[in-house]
């Protein structure tokens, strides 16, 4: 974790999900459990993928996380989630966390950043092709690239 909060503005688009934190989402320290940030980037970055798979996926790895700073009771989250890779079967996920501090003049900070892999899957919960773009993948933020997965 950081030394000191950096105050920031929230990114200029509609945030994957938004939550209010409560009393029950605590630590023993009474800060916000790390866990249930961390299940909350995880539906933020499935609803990405699932967007963009057109059908389910699984989460099959969390490639980084990194708790720049802890939410407070009363904090307003907001989860950022892009699609930043597309394999034949898998889709990376890149997850901004944000908390509006309501106590504290309406200060902004980062508070949490993470990247993700999930898997398309079918009906018989079976990998499944995703990418409809004539073989290639999309790898970063706009970039086209012909190498796999």
């Amino acid at each position: 974790m950081k030394d000191t909060e950096e105050r920031t503005r929230l990114p200029d688009r509609q945030p994957t999900t938004r939550v209010l934190a409560s009393p029950q989402d605590t630590n023993t320290a009474g800060d916000i459990f790390g866990g249930w940030i961390m299940s909350q980037v995880d539906i933020a970055g499935s609803i990405a993928a699932i967007r963009r798979a057109r059908g389910r996926v699984v989460t099959v790895a969390v490639n980084a996380f990194q708790f720049h700073h802890p939410v407070y009771v009363g904090d307003l989250v907001s989860f950022y989630a892009e699609v930043v890779r597309v394999g034949r079967t898998s889709l990376t996920v890149f997850v901004e966390v944000y908390a509006e501090r309501q106590r504290r003049e309406e200060e902004c900070i980062k508070v949490t950043e993470a990247t993700l892999t999930f898997v398309a899957i079918d009906d018989q919960r079976r990998p499944r092709p995703v990418s409809e773009d004539g073989g290639q993948r999309t790898e970063g933020r706009g970039r086209r690239t012909e190498n796999g997965e």
